[in-house]
């Protein structure tokens, strides 16, 4: 019987709300009892330990950090803890860890030193965006971010249309919020006026935004989405 400490991945929430409104007690049970935390930005990840376990001293926190400036040389010794016998929690900056954030690496890790890895559940705003948006569930990717370059991303914008409309492949991507303004611009110009798209913002928020419609829809009708986190779905 191993006596590792297990790599438990803790989802946040993907906004203002409160934890225990979209988290399970499964989750402040976990953060409750560890001390060893991986986390994308650990102001935040303090905040948020302190808002789902109020009581738990902040003192006692033993936090890495991993982002785009940390060391990857340093990652592997993130998870001398476990090999100690500890459990270590990853924190992402919203929603799962490991999906379109940095916690994939130190998975990989985890798995190739035979820490367990135990992922938690939580809100993900890629499925939830699926979920509501109507299209195919059983065939989809997910494609991050297109490219900045107009000239670029409009290729993109047709690629991904070819394979929703002939695939039936749901095809969905995000943009930097400030931007997003923009994507919407080069999606109502770049797309076939009898294709569907489905734009997910704000979700499970109070103020959440989920509409499922074809592009000559859109060309009337433009929300705001400046600065509001979203998902862009392009589906038949």
């Amino acid at each position: 019987m191993s006596n590792k400490g297990s790599l438990y991945l803790i989802p946040t929430t993907l906004g203002d709300n409160e934890p225990l409104e979209v988290l399970p007690l499964s989750v402040k049970k976990i953060i409750e009892d560890s001390s060893f935390f991986i986390v994308e930005n650990e102001k935040t990840a303090r905040r948020f330990i302190k808002k789902i376990c109020p009581k738990k001293v902040q003192g006692s926190l033993k936090i890495e950090t991993l982002n785009k400036f940390t060391d990857i040389t340093l990652l592997p010794t993130f998870l001398n803890p476990c090999l100690e016998g500890e459990n270590v929690g990853v924190i992402s900056e919203a929603g799962c860890p490991g999906i379109a954030d940095p916690g994939a690496d130190i998975v990989s890790i985890a798995h190739k030193k035979g820490i367990t890895v135990t992922p938690l559940v939580g809100p993900s705003s890629i499925l939830m965006s699926l979920m509501a948006s109507g299209f195919n569930g059983q065939s989809f990717a997910f494609n991050g971010y297109l490219p900045i370059d107009n000239q670029e991303r409009n290729k993109s914008i047709k690629q991904l249309e070819k394979l929703a409309l002939q695939k039936d492949q749901t095809q969905l991507f995000i943009e930097t919020p400030y931007r997003n303004n923009a994507m919407f611009d080069s999606l109502v110009k770049q797309l076939q006026t009898s294709t569907n798209l489905c734009i997910a913002c704000d979700i499970s928020l109070a103020n959440a935004f989920i509409k499922t419609a074809p592009i000559s829809y859109w060309r009337k009708n433009k929300p705001e989405l400046h600065k509001r986190p979203c998902m862009f779905i392009i589906g038949k």
